[in-house]
């Protein structure tokens, strides 16, 4: 009986964590994505140019424009913010954007794109749970606004965060 018992208990202790940590039924998917975004952005609109593409959104999140982009047959999703031109960045902040990158933008990032700089996140569109897209909002809003200041997208860095050789 104490035998069937450890099996049982090292059953429910192994069991858990071979199964997905989603079922098929919770996977995201454009139509969820959109949900999502409607109960926590302040609007919702679809990308200028875009109206006729589906998962392709212009939302206001923390008094800021960021645009969503879902793709699914591709499994990857994006949001991103415009921070500043490119043309007004000098060397030294593009020191300070790769330092950032590493230790304190955690899942957002800094990226160069057209002539812009912009604070972005991508991720597996499927794999992606609500709570991991509501902290990428966040941390999106947050990095941008936190550019030319602390250069991080959360109260939480890595390392140091020094500028040692």
């Amino acid at each position: 009986m104490k035998r069937c018992r450890l099996i049982m208990l090292g059953f429910l202790l192994v069991v858990p964590g071979l199964l997905p940590a989603q079922s098929a039924f919770d996977k995201m998917s454009k139509v969820k994505l959109e949900k999502i975004l409607h109960r926590e952005a302040t609007e919702v609109d679809r990308m200028p140019g875009t109206e006729e593409i589906p998962g392709r959104w212009k939302i206001i999140f923390m008094q800021r424009e960021l645009f969503v982009i879902a793709d699914e047959p591709a499994n990857r999703m994006r949001i991103m913010t415009p921070i500043i031109e490119e043309e007004n960045l000098d060397n030294s902040d593009l020191k300070l954007l790769l330092q950032a990158n590493f230790d304190r933008a955690l899942d957002a990032k800094y990226s160069l794109y057209q002539g812009v700089l912009w604070s972005s996140f991508t991720h597996p569109l499927q794999e992606l749970t609500v709570e991991q897209l509501k902290d990428a909002l966040k941390q999106v809003a947050t990095l941008a606004d936190r550019y030319g200041d602390t250069y991080s997208s959360t109260d939480l860095v890595f390392g140091a965060g020094s500028d040692e050789k």
